[in-house]
């Protein structure tokens, strides 16, 4: 029998320590704790939205960064992985697998649409993998295509158009023709002003649809001059929007007519013009207007200004933006970054980043938030930025959403 030296104990303990550092299981931890918090990022940036997609990616870009400069989680920073979807509900679904599969991506924050933020939570939602939606949809709310894992950072149809409805139908007549683009989005907000608008006695004269990325509206404006509506309502979005705004007013349909808009974009407004847009009424889910009476406005857009060149961010810009800080935030509060804690993390969320207090109603994870009511206006602007009056501010009330149980939601007591 021989008897083991001091020494040679350990060298025998300092030799199984390497071998445990350098094992395939050691490497393998060490390496997951270093690597980067993957945020896949589908948006639309070619098709009739790009301009909304590529505000989209600037403002998610610079959550990023402001998260990575305060240290990000243990150490570990985070990475935006951006892909085009091309607006396509199927090229959402495979850009959105790929970066599961293939990128690793932990969670998915993005979309431009309601079709394929859809298809997005469906390829999401069967993997367990944190969706955070940035673009207006009332389907995704309900049961039939929500999970623990889904959660709507945007206004939803039902919400935005409610708002306007609100403010504008007491204001200007209750005979209403609507021109929607014929797909998801357009459908959802003609419900919200027909159910808000049975409050004040308004009248449905027609919902004339159109396919979207529509650029000549000629056929439709005859018909709606001789409905002689007190309010036409453009559901419609983007390209679709500014190409409508410019040939009503062309036609001169706004002589007799209120014009309005449930999302009164800001990237139209500047593609469109003064003109074009001049009176028209909308909602919206930011101003950078804003900013002289609520202080985390001031403090997004002077970040953003930074970062860009003094140029200002726009509303679904803003959605970014709180996206992907939303995201972050609860993988802070979660101190995890598996979709499960951070679901919950999220869930429970109270927050501020650009336009006031936000939280996620429990239920559906609906972002419950202020809706501004915006009027475009082409004289008395201080600069090229500002192109809208805020009119009013709807403050966040769950009130103001479907209920849960009508979206399919169990509710206990």
């Amino acid at each position: 029998m021989t008897q083991s030296t001091p020494n040679k104990n350990r060298r025998m303990v300092v030799g199984a320590g390497l071998a445990a550092a350098t094992s395939p299981l050691w490497f393998n931890i060490a390496r997951a704790q270093a690597a980067p918090i993957r945020i896949g990022f589908p948006v639309p940036l070619t098709g009739a939205f790009s301009a909304e997609a590529q505000d989209q990616v600037r403002a998610a870009e610079l959550a990023v960064k402001e998260w990575n400069a305060a240290g990000g989680y243990n150490g570990r920073k985070a990475e935006l992985l951006v892909r085009d979807d091309k607006l396509n509900p199927g090229e959402a679904a495979t850009r959105t697998l790929e970066l599961i599969e293939k990128d690793k991506a932990d969670f998915i924050v993005g979309s431009l649409s309601a079709a394929t933020q859809l298809s997005i939570n469906a390829v999401t939602r069967a993997r367990k993998v944190l969706f955070n939606s940035i673009s207006q949809s009332d389907a995704i709310n309900e049961a039939k295509d929500w999970s623990l894992y889904t959660f709507h950072e945007a206004l939803n149809p039902h919400m935005t158009a409610g708002a306007v409805a609100r403010y504008a139908f007491p204001k200007f007549g209750k005979n209403v023709v609507y021109l929607t683009a014929d797909y998801a989005y357009g459908h959802e907000m003609v419900r919200g002003f027909q159910r808000a608008g049975q409050a004040f006695g308004a009248k449905t004269l027609a919902d004339i649809r159109h396919p979207i990325g529509t650029a000549d509206y000629s056929a439709f404006l005859p018909r709606i001059q001789a409905l002689n509506p007190d309010i036409i309502v453009l559901c419609n979005f983007g390209r679709d929007l500014v190409n409508s705004a410019k040939q009503i007013t062309d036609f001169g349909l706004k002589a007799k007519a209120k014009v309005i808009t449930p999302v009164l974009l800001y990237t139209a407004r500047q593609a469109g013009g003064a003109d074009a847009f001049e009176g028209i009424l909308g909602g919206t889910s930011y101003y950078w207007g804003m900013e002289s009476t609520i202080p985390s406005a001031k403090a997004f857009n002077d970040k953003f200004r930074k970062a860009y060149g003094g140029a200002v961010p726009s509303d679904y810009g803003a959605l970014g933006y709180a996206g992907i800080r939303s995201v972050l935030q609860a993988v802070q509060n979660a101190k995890a970054t598996d979709s499960q804690r951070v679901s919950i993390a999220l869930r429970q969320l109270r927050y501020d980043w650009y336009k006031g207090e936000q939280f996620y109603r429990k239920c559906d994870h609906q972002s419950v938030q202020s809706v501004i009511i915006v009027e475009s206006k082409s004289k008395n602007m201080k600069d090229k930025y500002d192109v809208f009056n805020v009119l009013s501010i709807e403050k966040p009330d769950e009130k103001n959403l479907r209920s849960c149980e009508e979206l399919g939601h169990k509710v206990t007591t």
